[in-house]
């Protein structure tokens, strides 16, 4: 990566807790519909009324969510969710191995390995600049990561197991943690100059095969790869998307743990929640929907544009007329553990380091658990499609 590039001014934190990430294939979504409204009502507030169709719905007590994260998303490829090992495990293994046991062929699949959640809250570069400035250091270290871009904020999902390896990698890259906190700062901010390392150093391990030395080869190895799994980008013609979120005006009515909201943020509330429900009932699932929840903020969504009639205009945070056409990649043939995908990929289209492309792509990104999606604007759709099928140079060693 060229060291000349200037660091994301950027707050980064890790959430407190540790999450699974849920492979639901599509076939199997009705199965699983009523475990995620679950997931989307923790309180377990969800009625028979929704169960049964009728669309009654009792609303949580409030956003912003009451876990630390959540991501219930619906793809052309699967649906896949990221919650807590401890819901994963109360609300979808049940349903996993009753199926199993009824001889069902298509597979759920949910890690045995646990992550940790990042969340990047910054400014000063545009969205694909962002992703490959967060996703090249860990890359490049041979850490594979899950990248989600929402309306607030980016989150990185890491293994657990290195999460110390994470910190250094960063740190390496000038950025370090604060003292005696899991966040970290930008130590080329005024207000972090001085500020010493709270992590001791250790090595790193060597993966099998080395990792790359740089971006560009990094990118050469990420599409050689997909090219050999037969992975190639996809477009559906009249999908299109809108990023938006809840308001956080409700959030003002609220005391800690979210009670005593006035009536007002209440009804705004409601309906949010309503809306939300009308999403993931549809038949026989949404076209598009990603929806992130923390602990911290209102409720983030990337969604297909034709389920904004479900929300009231005026409850959505948002331009509704900026189009983001969804470019997917379905990386069901891919281990889980496979490194540099997000990095590849962004460096292929905002870094430009290949020599497709004059001018960067703006993109951003969601990992689901077997596929991403590249997000770009509707004027850069074949210049993104072109730069990711180019032809590549020489013979690239494989992903490790």
């Amino acid at each position: 990566m060229d060291s000349s590039m200037t660091l994301l001014s950027a707050h980064i934190q890790f959430l407190d807790t540790e999450l699974a990430l849920v492979h639901i294939p599509l076939k199997l979504y009705s199965n699983f519909l009523q475990k995620i409204l679950q997931l989307l009502l923790p309180s377990d507030t969800i009625s028979n009324g929704v169960a049964n169709g009728n669309g009654a719905v009792q609303a949580p007590k409030g956003w912003p969510y009451d876990r630390p994260f959540v991501n219930i998303s619906v793809t052309p490829v699967e649906c896949s969710i990221v919650c807590s090992r401890k819901l994963a495990e109360k609300l979808f293994v049940p349903l996993r191995d009753e199926l199993n046991r009824a001889g069902v062929k298509d597979r759920i699949s949910i890690t045995n390995e646990d992550f940790v959640v990042m969340q990047v809250d910054g400014e000063g570069l545009d969205a694909g600049q962002r992703v490959l400035e967060l996703t090249s250091p860990l890359a490049l270290a041979g850490i594979s990561i899950f990248f989600i871009t929402t309306y607030f904020a980016d989150y990185i999902l890491v293994p657990v197991r290195v999460r110390a390896q994470v910190v250094k990698a960063l740190e390496e890259r000038g950025f370090q943690f604060e003292d005696q906190t899991s966040s970290y700062v930008n130590p080329n901010h005024p207000s972090n100059q001085g500020r010493k390392s709270s992590v001791a150093s250790f090595d790193i391990p060597i993966p099998g095969t080395p990792p790359p030395a740089t971006v560009s080869e990094l990118q050469t190895r990420t599409f050689a790869t997909l090219k050999r799994c037969g992975i190639t980008p996809t477009v559906s013609s009249d999908l299109r998307l809108i990023q938006c979120a809840g308001r956080g005006d409700s959030m003002n009515g609220m005391s800690q743990g979210g009670h005593n909201r006035n009536s007002m943020a209440s009804a705004a509330d409601d309906a949010l929640h309503l809306g939300l429900v009308k999403c993931l009932i549809s038949e026989p699932y949404p076209r598009f929907l990603s929806l992130t929840l923390t602990d911290t903020e209102p409720p983030s969504l990337l969604i297909d544009h034709t389920l904004l009639p479900n929300f009231a205009p005026d409850f959505l945070l948002g331009s509704k007329d900026d189009y983001l056409i969804p470019i997917t990649l379905d990386l069901r043939e891919l281990p889980m553990e496979s490194t540099g995908i997000v990095c590849g990929v962004a460096g292929r289209l905002v870094g430009a380091t290949s020599g497709q492309l004059e001018n960067p792509v703006e993109m951003s990104y969601l990992s689901t658990a077997r596929a991403g999606t590249v997000m770009v604007s509707e004027d850069e759709r074949s210049r993104a499609l072109g730069a990711l099928n180019g032809a590549e140079n020489g013979v690239p060693a494989p992903l490790d």
